[in-house]
Protein backbone atom coordinates (compact mmCIF):
# COMPACT_ATOMS: atom_id res chain seq x y z
CA UNK A 1 0.00 0.00 0.00
CA UNK A 2 1.35 3.47 -0.71
CA UNK A 3 0.54 6.11 1.43
CA UNK A 4 1.66 9.70 0.56
CA UNK A 5 3.08 11.84 3.34
CA UNK A 6 3.17 15.40 2.06
CA UNK A 7 5.70 17.96 4.23
CA UNK A 8 3.99 21.16 4.16
CA UNK A 9 6.16 24.47 5.57
CA UNK A 10 8.88 26.92 4.83
CA UNK A 11 8.35 30.39 4.94
CA UNK A 12 9.52 31.14 0.92
CA UNK A 13 10.92 34.34 1.73
CA UNK A 14 12.05 34.50 -1.87
CA UNK A 15 8.82 34.45 -2.63
CA UNK A 16 7.70 38.04 -0.69
CA UNK A 17 5.35 39.49 -0.94
CA UNK A 18 3.01 37.06 -2.15
CA UNK A 19 3.98 34.05 0.18
CA UNK A 20 4.48 35.52 3.80
CA UNK A 21 4.88 33.89 7.64
CA UNK A 22 1.13 33.40 8.36
CA UNK A 23 0.35 32.04 4.37
CA UNK A 24 3.57 30.72 3.33
CA UNK A 25 4.61 29.19 -0.06
CA UNK A 26 2.46 25.85 -0.53
CA UNK A 27 -0.64 28.29 -0.13
CA UNK A 28 0.86 30.20 -2.83
CA UNK A 29 -2.05 30.25 -5.53
CA UNK A 30 -0.80 30.12 -9.17
CA UNK A 31 -2.53 31.80 -12.74
CA UNK A 32 -4.34 28.42 -13.27
CA UNK A 33 -6.13 28.88 -9.64
CA UNK A 34 -4.55 26.01 -7.58
CA UNK A 35 -2.05 26.16 -4.90
CA UNK A 36 0.91 24.10 -4.96
CA UNK A 37 -0.19 22.36 -1.89
CA UNK A 38 -3.51 21.65 -3.74
CA UNK A 39 -1.80 20.25 -6.32
CA UNK A 40 -0.19 17.99 -4.50
CA UNK A 41 -2.52 16.83 -3.16
CA UNK A 42 -4.22 15.99 -6.46
CA UNK A 43 -1.02 14.59 -7.78
CA UNK A 44 -0.69 12.30 -4.95
CA UNK A 45 -4.64 10.98 -5.65
CA UNK A 46 -3.59 10.33 -9.05
CA UNK A 47 -0.67 8.48 -7.93
CA UNK A 48 -2.04 6.12 -5.97
CA UNK A 49 -5.39 5.91 -8.63
CA UNK A 50 -2.59 5.01 -11.21
CA UNK A 51 -0.28 2.30 -9.26
CA UNK A 52 -3.14 0.70 -6.74
CA UNK A 53 -4.89 -2.44 -8.62
CA UNK A 54 -7.17 -2.89 -5.94
CA UNK A 55 -8.46 1.00 -6.15
CA UNK A 56 -8.30 1.84 -2.68
CA UNK A 57 -8.93 5.18 -1.22
CA UNK A 58 -5.83 7.71 -1.11
CA UNK A 59 -4.59 7.58 2.29
CA UNK A 60 -2.69 10.85 2.99
CA UNK A 61 -1.24 11.72 5.96
CA UNK A 62 0.27 15.34 5.97
CA UNK A 63 3.06 16.58 8.17
CA UNK A 64 2.87 20.70 9.22
CA UNK A 65 2.65 23.48 11.50
CA UNK A 66 -0.20 23.30 13.64
CA UNK A 67 -1.11 27.03 12.85
CA UNK A 68 -1.59 25.93 8.79
CA UNK A 69 -4.02 22.79 10.00
CA UNK A 70 -7.28 24.58 8.95
CA UNK A 71 -5.68 25.96 5.63
CA UNK A 72 -4.41 22.52 5.00
CA UNK A 73 -7.94 20.70 5.57
CA UNK A 74 -9.38 23.71 3.20
CA UNK A 75 -6.62 22.79 0.33
CA UNK A 76 -8.00 18.92 0.69
CA UNK A 77 -11.30 19.30 0.54
CA UNK A 78 -11.03 21.97 -2.90
CA UNK A 79 -8.76 18.92 -3.87
CA UNK A 80 -11.15 15.85 -3.23
CA UNK A 81 -8.66 13.85 -0.80
CA UNK A 82 -8.75 13.39 3.18
CA UNK A 83 -6.55 12.07 5.47
CA UNK A 84 -4.60 12.38 8.84
CA UNK A 85 -2.47 15.45 10.12
CA UNK A 86 0.55 15.52 12.27
CA UNK A 87 1.08 19.27 13.69
CA UNK A 88 4.38 20.88 14.58
CA UNK A 89 4.46 23.37 17.31
CA UNK A 90 7.61 25.02 15.32
CA UNK A 91 9.39 23.60 12.34
CA UNK A 92 12.42 21.04 12.71
CA UNK A 93 13.75 20.23 9.54
CA UNK A 94 12.40 17.39 7.35
CA UNK A 95 14.06 14.05 9.50
CA UNK A 96 12.31 14.38 12.51
CA UNK A 97 8.87 15.00 10.48
CA UNK A 98 9.71 12.06 8.01
CA UNK A 99 10.25 9.96 10.99
CA UNK A 100 7.05 11.09 13.02
CA UNK A 101 5.10 9.72 10.05
CA UNK A 102 6.95 7.28 9.73
CA UNK A 103 5.70 5.87 13.34
CA UNK A 104 2.12 6.78 12.06
CA UNK A 105 2.56 4.96 9.26
CA UNK A 106 3.42 1.94 10.52
CA UNK A 107 0.97 1.90 13.69
CA UNK A 108 -1.84 2.55 10.84
CA UNK A 109 -0.57 0.44 8.31
CA UNK A 110 2.11 -2.12 9.13
CA UNK A 111 5.57 -1.49 9.35
CA UNK A 112 6.11 -2.70 5.50
CA UNK A 113 3.77 0.47 4.11
CA UNK A 114 5.15 1.97 1.90
CA UNK A 115 5.92 6.17 2.36
CA UNK A 116 5.74 8.07 -0.35
CA UNK A 117 7.48 11.52 0.66
CA UNK A 118 6.50 14.58 -1.27
CA UNK A 119 7.32 18.50 -0.73
CA UNK A 120 4.44 20.51 -0.80
CA UNK A 121 5.98 23.65 -2.70
CA UNK A 122 6.84 21.21 -5.40
CA UNK A 123 5.36 21.57 -9.06
CA UNK A 124 5.21 18.63 -11.34
CA UNK A 125 3.90 19.07 -14.81
CA UNK A 126 3.70 15.39 -16.27
CA UNK A 127 1.76 13.47 -14.20
CA UNK A 128 2.34 10.38 -16.21
CA UNK A 129 6.49 10.42 -16.13
CA UNK A 130 5.51 11.02 -12.74
CA UNK A 131 3.59 7.65 -12.23
CA UNK A 132 5.93 5.96 -13.87
CA UNK A 133 8.91 7.28 -11.39
CA UNK A 134 6.89 6.46 -8.04
CA UNK A 135 6.01 2.93 -9.41
CA UNK A 136 9.57 2.27 -9.68
CA UNK A 137 10.54 3.73 -6.78
CA UNK A 138 8.11 1.61 -5.16
CA UNK A 139 9.41 -1.94 -6.25
CA UNK A 140 12.92 -0.94 -4.88
CA UNK A 141 11.28 0.29 -1.73
CA UNK A 142 9.75 -3.37 -1.46
CA UNK A 143 13.12 -4.65 -1.97
CA UNK A 144 14.03 -2.87 1.31
CA UNK A 145 16.25 0.46 -0.17
CA UNK A 146 15.82 3.60 0.66
CA UNK A 147 14.71 5.34 -2.29
CA UNK A 148 14.98 9.48 -3.35
CA UNK A 149 14.01 10.83 -6.67
CA UNK A 150 16.78 12.24 -9.21
CA UNK A 151 16.20 14.84 -11.73
CA UNK A 152 17.69 14.77 -15.05
CA UNK A 153 19.44 17.95 -15.16
CA UNK A 154 18.72 20.14 -17.61
CA UNK A 155 21.09 23.13 -16.66
CA UNK A 156 24.60 23.35 -14.99
CA UNK A 157 22.38 24.75 -11.65
CA UNK A 158 24.58 25.62 -8.56
CA UNK A 159 21.54 25.98 -6.43
CA UNK A 160 20.60 22.06 -6.24
CA UNK A 161 22.43 19.55 -4.43
CA UNK A 162 23.89 16.60 -6.90
CA UNK A 163 23.72 12.74 -6.56
CA UNK A 164 26.04 10.66 -8.21
CA UNK A 165 24.65 7.09 -10.11
CA UNK A 166 26.05 4.03 -9.18
CA UNK A 167 25.45 0.59 -10.43
CA UNK A 168 22.43 -0.28 -11.81
CA UNK A 169 19.16 -1.47 -9.58
CA UNK A 170 15.82 -2.41 -12.03
CA UNK A 171 14.98 1.01 -13.30
CA UNK A 172 17.03 3.01 -10.78
CA UNK A 173 20.49 2.67 -9.29
CA UNK A 174 22.49 2.34 -6.06
CA UNK A 175 23.05 5.89 -5.16
CA UNK A 176 27.35 6.11 -5.12
CA UNK A 177 27.09 9.67 -2.87
CA UNK A 178 25.40 12.79 -2.30
CA UNK A 179 27.18 16.33 -3.38
CA UNK A 180 26.11 19.69 -1.56
CA UNK A 181 25.11 22.47 -3.67
CA UNK A 182 28.46 23.06 -6.59
CA UNK A 183 30.17 25.66 -7.48
CA UNK A 184 29.34 26.43 -11.84
CA UNK A 185 32.33 24.92 -12.65
CA UNK A 186 32.00 22.00 -10.59
CA UNK A 187 28.12 21.78 -11.74
CA UNK A 188 29.09 22.00 -15.39
CA UNK A 189 31.57 18.94 -15.10
CA UNK A 190 28.42 16.81 -13.46
CA UNK A 191 25.70 17.44 -15.94
CA UNK A 192 28.64 16.67 -18.64
CA UNK A 193 29.31 13.69 -17.26
CA UNK A 194 26.06 11.98 -17.27
CA UNK A 195 26.60 10.40 -14.00
CA UNK A 196 24.74 13.49 -11.78
CA UNK A 197 21.38 13.98 -10.85
CA UNK A 198 19.67 16.79 -8.95
CA UNK A 199 18.21 15.77 -5.79
CA UNK A 200 14.52 16.35 -5.61
CA UNK A 201 14.35 15.99 -2.35
CA UNK A 202 11.26 13.30 -2.38
CA UNK A 203 11.51 10.19 -0.89
CA UNK A 204 9.69 6.36 -1.00
CA UNK A 205 10.53 3.58 1.28
CA UNK A 206 8.70 1.33 3.93
CA UNK A 207 8.01 3.12 7.20
CA UNK A 208 9.81 0.04 8.93
CA UNK A 209 12.66 0.24 7.21
CA UNK A 210 13.57 3.59 7.08
CA UNK A 211 12.75 3.59 11.49
CA UNK A 212 15.49 0.85 11.36
CA UNK A 213 18.22 2.71 9.06
CA UNK A 214 17.60 5.87 11.21
CA UNK A 215 18.01 3.63 14.82
CA UNK A 216 21.27 2.82 13.07
CA UNK A 217 22.37 5.81 11.69
CA UNK A 218 21.01 8.68 13.77
CA UNK A 219 20.30 7.00 16.81
CA UNK A 220 19.49 10.42 18.88
CA UNK A 221 17.01 11.54 16.26
CA UNK A 222 15.74 8.38 16.50
CA UNK A 223 15.15 7.86 20.20
CA UNK A 224 14.10 11.75 20.49
CA UNK A 225 11.52 11.38 18.16
CA UNK A 226 10.23 8.01 19.52
CA UNK A 227 9.89 9.83 22.86
CA UNK A 228 7.39 12.41 21.21
CA UNK A 229 5.25 9.43 19.27
CA UNK A 230 4.96 8.04 22.93
CA UNK A 231 3.82 11.16 24.26
CA UNK A 232 1.18 11.77 21.43
CA UNK A 233 0.16 8.07 20.34
CA UNK A 234 -2.94 8.16 22.61
CA UNK A 235 -4.34 11.18 21.41
CA UNK A 236 -8.25 11.09 21.85
CA UNK A 237 -8.41 12.29 17.75
CA UNK A 238 -5.86 9.87 16.01
CA UNK A 239 -6.63 11.85 12.73
CA UNK A 240 -4.76 15.25 13.88
CA UNK A 241 -1.85 14.25 16.25
CA UNK A 242 -0.11 16.98 17.80
CA UNK A 243 3.49 16.91 18.65
CA UNK A 244 4.55 18.23 22.39
CA UNK A 245 6.07 21.11 21.86
CA UNK A 246 9.06 20.37 25.62
CA UNK A 247 9.75 17.16 24.07
CA UNK A 248 9.94 18.56 19.88
CA UNK A 249 12.58 21.13 20.93
CA UNK A 250 15.32 18.45 22.25
CA UNK A 251 15.03 16.45 18.58
CA UNK A 252 17.89 17.89 16.35
CA UNK A 253 17.16 19.95 13.78
CA UNK A 254 18.67 18.24 10.43
CA UNK A 255 17.43 16.82 6.67
CA UNK A 256 16.25 13.52 5.95
CA UNK A 257 19.98 13.58 3.58
CA UNK A 258 21.93 14.34 5.42
CA UNK A 259 20.32 12.27 8.79
CA UNK A 260 20.16 9.28 7.16
CA UNK A 261 20.47 9.58 2.90
CA UNK A 262 24.06 9.70 3.07
CA UNK A 263 25.06 7.00 5.46
CA UNK A 264 22.89 4.37 4.50
CA UNK A 265 24.10 1.79 2.37
CA UNK A 266 20.46 1.26 0.81
CA UNK A 267 20.04 4.03 -0.57
CA UNK A 268 18.86 4.01 -4.08
CA UNK A 269 17.95 6.90 -6.77
CA UNK A 270 15.48 6.61 -9.60
CA UNK A 271 15.97 9.25 -12.40
CA UNK A 272 12.86 10.82 -13.64
CA UNK A 273 12.20 13.67 -16.19
CA UNK A 274 8.79 14.81 -15.14
CA UNK A 275 8.48 18.33 -15.52
CA UNK A 276 9.74 19.42 -11.73
CA UNK A 277 10.55 22.70 -10.56
CA UNK A 278 10.81 23.73 -6.82
CA UNK A 279 9.27 27.45 -7.32
CA UNK A 280 12.35 28.43 -5.67
CA UNK A 281 11.87 32.07 -6.90
CA UNK A 282 10.23 34.70 -8.77
CA UNK A 283 11.74 33.87 -12.05
CA UNK A 284 9.98 29.85 -11.96
CA UNK A 285 7.09 31.51 -11.71
CA UNK A 286 7.86 33.50 -14.08
CA UNK A 287 8.55 30.70 -16.35
CA UNK A 288 4.93 29.18 -15.54
CA UNK A 289 3.33 32.42 -17.83
CA UNK A 290 4.12 31.72 -21.35
CA UNK A 291 5.53 35.19 -23.10
CA UNK A 292 3.55 37.19 -25.73
CA UNK A 293 5.85 38.36 -28.81
CA UNK A 294 7.64 40.83 -26.71
CA UNK A 295 8.67 38.69 -24.18
CA UNK A 296 6.41 40.00 -21.59
CA UNK A 297 4.08 37.79 -19.19
CA UNK A 298 0.99 38.87 -17.36
CA UNK A 299 -0.89 37.45 -14.42
CA UNK A 300 -3.62 39.72 -13.27
CA UNK A 301 -4.67 42.81 -15.03
CA UNK A 302 -1.95 45.27 -16.87
CA UNK A 303 -1.13 47.23 -19.91
CA UNK A 304 2.40 46.96 -20.99
CA UNK A 305 3.52 49.72 -23.09
CA UNK A 306 6.81 49.51 -25.25
CA UNK A 307 7.97 46.92 -22.67
CA UNK A 308 9.91 44.42 -23.11
CA UNK A 309 10.76 40.64 -21.01
CA UNK A 310 8.96 42.29 -18.24
CA UNK A 311 6.37 39.78 -15.86
CA UNK A 312 3.93 41.65 -13.64
CA UNK A 313 1.93 39.68 -11.23
CA UNK A 314 -1.23 41.70 -10.28
CA UNK A 315 -3.78 41.27 -7.88
CA UNK A 316 -7.13 43.55 -7.40
CA UNK A 317 -5.58 46.51 -9.32
CA UNK A 318 -4.62 47.37 -12.54
CA UNK A 319 -0.47 47.47 -13.04
CA UNK A 320 0.97 49.75 -15.99
CA UNK A 321 4.99 49.97 -17.24
CA UNK A 322 5.87 52.08 -20.09
CA UNK A 323 9.10 51.67 -21.51
CA UNK A 324 10.61 48.80 -19.36
CA UNK A 325 13.02 46.29 -20.23
CA UNK A 326 13.81 42.73 -18.15
CA UNK A 327 11.96 43.43 -15.05
CA UNK A 328 9.12 41.90 -12.56
CA UNK A 329 6.10 43.49 -10.97
CA UNK A 330 4.70 41.78 -8.34
CA UNK A 331 1.69 43.99 -6.47
CA UNK A 332 -0.42 42.86 -3.60
CA UNK A 333 -2.82 45.06 -1.99
CA UNK A 334 -0.43 46.21 0.41
CA UNK A 335 2.80 45.75 -0.67
CA UNK A 336 4.99 46.12 -4.31
CA UNK A 337 8.42 43.83 -5.21
CA UNK A 338 10.01 45.70 -8.36
CA UNK A 339 13.28 43.38 -9.03
CA UNK A 340 15.70 42.88 -11.52
CA UNK A 341 15.27 39.11 -12.47
CA UNK A 342 19.00 38.78 -11.47
CA UNK A 343 18.21 39.56 -8.15
CA UNK A 344 15.82 37.42 -7.86
CA UNK A 345 17.37 34.98 -4.85
CA UNK A 346 17.98 37.90 -2.81
CA UNK A 347 14.07 39.12 -2.22
CA UNK A 348 14.74 37.20 0.95
CA UNK A 349 16.57 40.19 2.23
CA UNK A 350 13.55 42.19 2.26
CA UNK A 351 11.92 39.93 4.36
CA UNK A 352 15.14 39.90 6.67
CA UNK A 353 14.83 43.88 6.93
CA UNK A 354 11.26 43.55 7.63
CA UNK A 355 11.61 40.93 10.26
CA UNK A 356 14.34 43.18 12.16
CA UNK A 357 11.31 46.24 12.35
CA UNK A 358 8.75 43.74 13.14
CA UNK A 359 6.62 45.01 9.91
CA UNK A 360 3.23 43.44 9.71
CA UNK A 361 3.45 42.28 5.87
CA UNK A 362 6.37 39.83 6.54
CA UNK A 363 3.94 37.76 8.53
CA UNK A 364 0.00 38.52 7.56
CA UNK A 365 -1.83 39.84 4.28
CA UNK A 366 -4.35 42.20 4.12
CA UNK A 367 -6.76 39.32 4.32
CA UNK A 368 -5.98 36.81 6.96
CA UNK A 369 -7.30 33.08 6.57
CA UNK A 370 -8.91 31.89 10.14
CA UNK A 371 -10.90 28.16 10.62
CA UNK A 372 -13.80 30.04 9.98
CA UNK A 373 -13.49 32.15 6.80
CA UNK A 374 -11.37 35.23 6.64
CA UNK A 375 -11.06 38.89 7.46
CA UNK A 376 -9.74 41.83 5.54
CA UNK A 377 -8.35 45.06 6.97
CA UNK A 378 -10.30 47.90 4.60
CA UNK A 379 -8.94 50.85 6.63
CA UNK A 380 -6.63 51.11 10.24
CA UNK A 381 -6.45 54.39 11.56
CA UNK A 382 -6.18 55.91 14.86
CA UNK A 383 -8.91 54.60 16.87
CA UNK A 384 -10.68 53.02 14.48
CA UNK A 385 -10.39 50.23 12.26
CA UNK A 386 -12.85 48.85 9.51
CA UNK A 387 -12.65 44.65 8.04
CA UNK A 388 -14.47 42.57 5.61
CA UNK A 389 -15.39 39.58 7.29
CA UNK A 390 -16.70 36.59 5.39
CA UNK A 391 -17.47 33.44 7.53
CA UNK A 392 -18.12 30.17 5.61
CA UNK A 393 -21.69 28.41 5.73
CA UNK A 394 -22.31 26.53 9.02
CA UNK A 395 -18.95 28.04 11.01
CA UNK A 396 -19.25 30.46 13.99
CA UNK A 397 -16.32 33.02 15.58
CA UNK A 398 -15.78 31.80 19.42
CA UNK A 399 -17.61 33.16 22.22
CA UNK A 400 -15.48 36.14 23.04
CA UNK A 401 -15.16 39.72 24.65
CA UNK A 402 -12.76 42.60 23.71
CA UNK A 403 -11.81 45.03 26.65
CA UNK A 404 -10.67 47.84 24.65
CA UNK A 405 -12.82 48.15 21.76
CA UNK A 406 -16.35 48.15 20.60
CA UNK A 407 -17.89 46.81 17.47
CA UNK A 408 -20.54 47.54 14.78
CA UNK A 409 -21.47 44.83 12.86
CA UNK A 410 -23.47 45.54 8.93
CA UNK A 411 -24.48 42.40 7.50
CA UNK A 412 -24.38 42.83 3.72
CA UNK A 413 -24.65 38.99 1.95
CA UNK A 414 -26.42 36.11 3.75
CA UNK A 415 -27.88 36.18 7.25
CA UNK A 416 -25.88 36.16 10.73
CA UNK A 417 -26.93 34.71 14.16
CA UNK A 418 -25.37 36.74 16.65
CA UNK A 419 -25.14 36.22 20.68
CA UNK A 420 -24.58 39.87 21.88
CA UNK A 421 -24.69 39.54 25.42
CA UNK A 422 -27.62 37.78 26.73
CA UNK A 423 -29.43 38.37 23.41
CA UNK A 424 -29.56 35.86 20.20
CA UNK A 425 -30.96 37.66 16.86
CA UNK A 426 -30.80 37.06 13.91
CA UNK A 427 -29.04 39.94 11.40
CA UNK A 428 -29.93 39.96 8.23
CA UNK A 429 -28.53 41.53 4.58
CA UNK A 430 -28.97 45.42 5.25
CA UNK A 431 -29.02 44.70 8.76
CA UNK A 432 -26.73 45.98 12.00
CA UNK A 433 -26.25 45.57 15.34
CA UNK A 434 -23.16 46.89 18.18
CA UNK A 435 -21.44 45.06 20.76
CA UNK A 436 -20.09 47.41 23.48
CA UNK A 437 -16.64 47.07 24.68
CA UNK A 438 -16.56 44.17 27.84
CA UNK A 439 -19.63 41.95 26.44
CA UNK A 440 -19.76 38.62 25.52
CA UNK A 441 -20.60 38.09 21.55
CA UNK A 442 -20.46 35.03 19.30
CA UNK A 443 -20.87 35.36 15.33
CA UNK A 444 -22.26 31.91 13.58
CA UNK A 445 -23.67 31.69 10.13
CA UNK A 446 -26.58 29.23 9.92
CA UNK A 447 -26.92 29.53 6.14
CA UNK A 448 -25.72 27.85 3.70
CA UNK A 449 -24.24 30.74 1.86
CA UNK A 450 -21.06 32.90 2.96
CA UNK A 451 -22.25 35.28 5.24
CA UNK A 452 -20.54 38.75 4.83
CA UNK A 453 -20.41 41.81 6.72
CA UNK A 454 -18.74 44.80 7.54
CA UNK A 455 -17.27 45.53 11.07
CA UNK A 456 -16.36 48.84 12.31
CA UNK A 457 -13.92 48.44 15.51
CA UNK A 458 -13.79 51.70 17.49
CA UNK A 459 -11.19 52.46 20.49
CA UNK A 460 -8.20 53.26 22.56
CA UNK A 461 -6.51 49.75 21.44
CA UNK A 462 -7.27 47.63 18.43
CA UNK A 463 -5.11 45.00 18.40
CA UNK A 464 -5.61 41.36 17.16
CA UNK A 465 -4.44 40.18 20.74
CA UNK A 466 -7.37 42.12 22.60
CA UNK A 467 -9.43 38.94 22.38
CA UNK A 468 -11.00 37.03 24.97
CA UNK A 469 -12.11 33.20 24.09
CA UNK A 470 -14.44 31.72 26.09
CA UNK A 471 -15.45 29.10 23.58
CA UNK A 472 -14.11 27.73 20.68
CA UNK A 473 -14.96 25.46 17.98
CA UNK A 474 -10.94 25.28 16.75
CA UNK A 475 -9.39 24.34 19.38
CA UNK A 476 -7.69 28.04 20.36
CA UNK A 477 -7.55 29.96 23.41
Amino acid sequence: MIIPVVLSGGAGTRLWPVSREGHPKPFMTLADGQSLLNKTYRRALQVQTALDPLNRPCELLTVTNRDYYFMSRDEQDLAGVSGGFVLEPFGRNTAPAVAIAAHTVSRQFGADAVMLVLAADHLIQDQNAFNAAVAAAVALARDDYLVTFGLVPTAPETGFGYIQQGEALGEGFRVKRFVEKPDLLTAQSYVASGDFLWNSGMFCFKAGVFMEELIQHSPEIASSVAACWIAMKNAKNPDVLEIPSDLFAKVPDLSVDYALMERSARVAVVPGNFGWSDIGSWNAVRDLVAPDASGNRIVGEAILVDSNNTFVQGSDRLVATVGTQDLMVVDTPDALLILNPERAQDVKQVVSRLKKTDHETHRLHRTVVRPWGTYTVLEDANHFKIKRIEVKPGASLSLQMHHHRSEHWVVVSGVAKVLNGAEELLVRKNESTYIPAGQKHRLENPGSVPCVMIEVQCGDYLGEDDIVRFEDSYGRK
